[in-house]
């Protein structure tokens, strides 16, 4: 059996624009309750035409995001004319309505047929109304998603003797079958589109990106940037490059990156080899990384980045890290204005009592 099944999908915000709102709105490619205005608000689907006099409607499917102390109502009526009561066209009747709606339209409808997101359609006729009712007493407002609904189709009871396929409770009972059948196979048709980072959301999508080893928390755009250069970060992960990228990616902050040769106080060109000595030692297999003064919260944050630099740097290298204040420096020879300098000396004496502040110059030229 290859159900090849005829559907309507509503997954996008300009095929919702033509229907009926009250205290609904729509939002991204689907509808959501009026969040802080409305404890209850429906959202009334132009007619569908089947174009078929007596048509057997089926199933709908209501995809939707329904948190706690929230519900979902689907009302359905079908008929062989647009007329309703007074009303030529029930579509622009339901326009006209005037303050809260929402018994009118119960009125029209008839009661649920379903309260929840999956249902049969009990309805009979060539055009087919529906109405989806939001409520929510908490918080957090519900939000539809999509709209799937089937218009006919291969269905079991199709493969069964004649005398069965008029039989409403068969009809009915394979139906459940049926579209489960229906859901499996679908899902199996789409799972290779899943599978598509550029696609997948949520847990699937994070479960995509611990294929490559990215498993840290970030935002769903940022897993699908790393995702998409995943290979070439892990050729320069070791490199100069690569670990300055994880820096970066760690802090936000532009790093400064100092290695061992560039500091050696043995090197014919240093200018002052017991200064580097005692800033940068002597040890070949030791880097530094310079970052702002601000880039950590607290010490537990600068540790967890101790922690999670030591999985991403070049095996027998150890990292030093050096927080940088900002500061000023200035010249002797700066200019400030007329007869201003900068500072002078001022003569002390150092002994036990003695306090020797920060900004304290120790001792100065031949001629001073």
């Amino acid at each position: 059996m290859e159900p090849i099944q005829a559907q309507m999908v509503f997954c996008c915000a300009e095929q919702w624009m033509g229907g009926y709102f009250f205290q609904v709105e729509p939002w991204e490619d689907g509808l959501r309750l009026d969040p802080g205005r409305a404890s209850t608000g429906v959202y009334c689907l132009t007619a569908v035409d089947s174009g078929e006099t007596g048509f057997l409607w089926g199933r709908a499917a209501v995809e939707a995001d329904l948190p706690p102390d929230t519900a979902l109502r689907i009302y359905a009526r079908a008929a062989d004319t647009r007329r309703w009561g007074d009303w030529s066209d029930l579509d622009q009747g339901i326009r006209t309505l005037e303050g809260d709606p929402v018994p009118a339209l119960r009125e029209i409808f008839g009661p649920p047929v379903s309260e929840s997101g999956d249902c049969l359609l009990p309805c009979t006729g060539r055009y087919l109304w529906l109405m989806l009712e939001l409520t929510a007493t908490g918080a957090r407002a519900p939000v539809i998603r999509k709209l799937r609904l089937w218009m006919g189709g291969d269905h079991m009871t199709d493969y069964l003797p004649a005398i069965y396929q008029g039989e409403d409770f068969t009809y009915r009972f394979l139906s459940i079958f049926d579209s489960m059948y229906a859901d499996m196979d679908r899902a199996i048709d789409a799972l290779s589109g899943q599978a598509d980072y550029r696609h997948a959301e949520g847990d699937l999508l994070r479960y995509l990106a611990s294929w490559v080893c990215v498993e840290r928390g970030e935002s769903e755009k940022e897993l699908r940037e790393r995702i998409s250069t995943a290979l070439p970060d892990y050729e320069e992960l070791y490199t100069v490059e690569g670990v300055r990228r994880s820096v970066r990616r760690l802090t936000g902050r532009e790093p400064i990156l100092i290695e061992p040769f560039q500091v050696s106080p043995n090197r014919p060109d240093c200018r002052d080899p017991v200064l580097y000595r005692r800033l940068y030692g002597e040890d070949p297999y030791r880097f530094f990384v310079l970052l702002p003064e601000d880039t950590f919260s607290g010490q537990k944050e600068r540790e967890q980045f101790q922690r999670d630099m030591e999985e991403v740097i070049p095996a027998g290298m150890t990292m030093q890290m050096i927080q940088l204040k900002p500061c000023v420096q200035l010249d002797w020879h700066t200019y400030l204005g007329i007869n201003a300098r900068i500072g002078g000396y001022v003569p002390a004496v150092i002994d036990e009592q003695a306090t020797i502040h920060y900004d304290t110059t120790i001792g100065g030229a031949n001629h001073e």
